[in-house]
């Protein structure tokens, strides 16, 4: 049985989930006979819209914000191999929500204010650790309604 051509290894990745150009090319590049080759399947898929940096960095978003603040989806996408314009038109708008989403995610996660020093910083590290700036996780538990706390 004959190998499946690079075209078809690209859709049966895509069809996966969305991709940033870069990975794709990444997972490709063992395959395909040479970079004009690669290049000239990514480009076209590209003009298809089969390809969308700019969806793939939407979806990776919406797929994560509520996990994430918006420090750690930038570098995340970055890594990916998404550029810089595309990533902000991509974080446009999250980051008046990241006091929000670092409250409640610290809810979920913690739910009780820390008892001493060390609680406090093992608090403050999980969430700057999932991406929130320390302005936000300050802001996020000085603005904790205890009335919140007692229900989570």
């Amino acid at each position: 049985m004959s190998e499946p051509s690079l075209k078809s290894r690209a859709y049966a990745l895509l069809s996966r989930r969305e991709m940033s150009r870069a990975e794709l090319r990444r997972k490709l590049a063992p395959h395909a006979d040479s970079e004009a080759q690669l290049d000239a399947l990514l480009d076209e898929l590209t003009e298809i819209r089969h390809l969308s940096d700019a969806r793939f960095a939407e979806a990776w978003v919406n797929s994560k914000v509520t996990q994430h603040g918006a420090r750690r989806l930038r570098h995340d996408l970055a890594s990916r191999g998404v550029d810089d314009d595309t990533i902000r038109g991509a974080l446009d708008g999250i980051e008046d929500s990241e006091v929000a989403r670092a409250r409640a995610l610290w809810l979920k996660k913690f739910g009780t204010l820390p008892e001493n020093l060390q609680e406090k910083a093992r608090q403050i590290r999980f969430l700057a650790g999932r991406g929130f700036d320390l302005g936000v996780i300050r802001k996020a538990l000085r603005d904790i309604d205890l009335d919140d706390v007692g229900d989570a």
